[in-house]
C-alpha cells in the first residue's frame, strides 16, 4: 500500500529561541540572540557557543539515573508538542508509541562535573550516578515520564544521530512496529566537547563562515528537538511529510570526510530516490555546513555534482553546530521553511569571500524568497567515521506516496 510518514509541528529550543513562531522569525531574519561569546566551556579561552536560555523543568521526579540537563532539555522540547501528543496518542495502547532519540552527550555535563568534584574532595558527589552519562537515558526518561511501552532506544552516531532518529522513527511506522514515534535530537553544551573540537583545532572564537575562504572553524551549540511522527495527516495547519531519506558510511578516516564526497552524495540521491523526485524538484537545501576546510569541501564536491542553481544554505551560524541535535534542529528549520506563508528561505550568513578550492553552490541570500510555495527541502548531516543521513521533506500536502508494506494499526475500536 501506499503511506506517507507525516511530521507535526516539531518542539524546538536552540540558541534561536524556544518558541516555533520566535524561532522561525529570527532564523528568517538572520538573528541569532543564544550565540554568544563566553569562556564557561572552555576556562580562560573565549569561544562563540550557541546556548538554550529558556527555563528547563526539574528532573527530581525522574530516578537518579535520569536526573541530567541533557534530559531537562528533552522535557522542554516535549512540553511543547504535549498537547498535540496527547491528542494523537489518545485510544494507542502505550505499546503502540515509541521513542527514538539522537544524542552523543546524554549526561556528559554531570559526568565531567562529578570528576572535578571527585579531584577536589575525593568522593563522587550526592545527587551522580554512573548511568547518568548512558546514551539511551534521554529515550528512557520520556519513555519512563509518559509510561510508554513500546520501543524506547538512543541513536548515536556523532552528528548524524538525529537525522537517523527520524530515520528510525519513519522504519518503526512502515515496519507496523507503532503508530505514533516522538523521535529528534537532545545535546547539550560541555566542556568535554568544547575540548575535543578545540583539540581538532576545529573551533572559531568568532561567528562561524561556512564555505568562506576566510573560516577558522566551527561554533560548537546546544538544542532539544521533537517531532511526533505519525501515517495520521495533521487535522489542522500545515502539512509536511518525511518523503525520503538516505543513508552511506564511507569509513575514510575516523574525523575526516572522504573529499570526494562520494559517501555524502550517495545519501542525497538515495533520499531523492526514495522521495521518487528529482533533483530539480528540491527548492531548498540545508548544509551540514561546519565551516571547516575538509567538510566545505566535500559538501561542496557531493551537491554540485547533484544540484545545480538551488538555493542553499548552512544555519549553523544562527545556531551553533548542535552535534547529535543538529539533524533534527536542521529538519525542523527546513519544516519552517516548507510551511512559511512568506515563501521565506533560511539565508547563508557569511562574509561573502568564497572558497577557490570548493565547488560553487548557490547560496541563499538575506530576505531572498521563492516564486512559489516551496514543495520540497532537502537536509543534509554528515559525521565522524564517514556516516552521512539526508532527509527530504515534502510539504503542502503534495508528497508522493512512499511504498510500504501494509501493518495492522494498535489504535482501539
Amino acid at each position: 500500500m501506499e503511506s506517507e510518514i507525516y511530521l507535526h509541528a516539531p518542539g524546538v529550543l536552540c540558541a534561536l529561541g524556544d518558541d516555533l513562531a520566535d524561532i522561525r522569525e529570527a532564523m528568517f531574519a538572520g538573528a541569532c540572540p543564544g550565540m554568544r561569546v563566553s569562556d564557561i566551556y572552555s576556562p580562560g579561552r573565549p569561544l562563540r557557543l550557541g546556548f538554550v536560555d529558556a527555563p528547563l523543568p526539574d528532573t527530581g521526579f525522574l530516578p537518579v539515573e535520569d536526573r541530567t540537563r541533557n534530559n531537562a532539555l528533552a522535557l522542554a522540547a516535549f512540553a511543547r508538542v504535549e498537547a498535540r501528543y496527547r491528542a494523537l496518542a489518545a485510544g494507542l495502547p502505550t505499546a503502540r508509541i515509541a521513542v527514538v532519540i539522537g544524542t552523543s552527550t546524554s549526561g556528559m555535563f554531570e559526568s565531567e562535573s562529578a570528576a572535578r568534584f571527585l579531584r577536589e574532595h575525593g568522593a563522587w558527589p550526592q545527587g551522580f550516578h554512573p548511568l547518568q552519562q548512558e546514551l539511551g537515558s534521554p529515550a528512557r526518561a520520556l519513555a519512563a515520564s509518559l509510561g510508554i511501552s513500546g520501543p524506547a532506544y538512543a541513536v548515536s552516531t556523532a552528528c548524524t544521530s538525529s537525522a537517523k532518529a527520524l530515520i528510525s522513527g519513519a522504519r518503526l511506522l512502515y515496519a507496523g512496529m507503532a503508530d505514533l514515534v516522538l523521535a529528534g535530537g537532545v545535546d547539550t553544551l560541555t566542556r568535554f566537547t568544547v575540548a575535543g573540537f578545540s583539540a581538532l583545532e576545529a573551533v572559531s572564537p568568532e561567528a562561524c563562515l561556512p564555505f568562506s575562504k576566510n573560516r577558522k572553524g566551527i561554533n560548537i551549540g546546544e538544542a532539544g528537538v521533537l517531532f511526533l511522527m505519525s501515517r495520521e495527516k495533521p487535522a489542522a495547519g500545515p502539512s509536511v511529510t518525511l518523503a525520503g531519506w538516505g543513508e552511506s558510511s564511507d569509513g575514510h578516516h575516523i574525523s575526516a570526510p572522504d573529499p570526494s564526497g562520494e559517501g555524502a552524495r550517495r545519501a542525497v540521491e538515495a533520499a531523492l530516490d526514495r522521495a521518487r523526485i528529482s533533483a530539480d524538484a528540491v527548492g531548498y537545501v540545508n548544509l551540514h555546513g561546519t565551516a571547516t576546510r575538509h567538510n566545505d569541501a566535500m559538501e561542496g564536491w557531493a551537491l554540485s555534482a547533484i544540484f545545480s542553481g538551488v538555493p542553499m544554505s548552512s544555519t549553523k551560524p544562527l545556531t551553533g553546530h548542535t552535534l547529535g541535535a543538529a539533524g533534527a534542529l536542521e529538519a525542523a528549520l527546513c519544516w519552517l521553511a516548507l510551511t512559511d506563508a512568506g515563501r521565506r528561505l533560511p539565508p547563508h550568513l557569511w562574509d561573502g569571500a568564497p572558497d577557490p578550492e570548493v565547488p560553487p553552490l548557490r547560496f541563499v541570500a538575506p530576505g531572498e524568497t521563492t516564486e512559489s510555495p516551496l514543495k520540497y527541502a532537502l537536509s543534509l548531516s554528515s559525521a565522524f567515521g564517514g556516516s552521512n543521513a539526508a532527509l527530504v521533506l515534502g510539504g503542502r500536502g503534495q508528497m508522493p506516496g512512499i511504498r510500504s508494506v501494509s501493518a495492522p494499526s494498535g489504535r482501539k475500536g
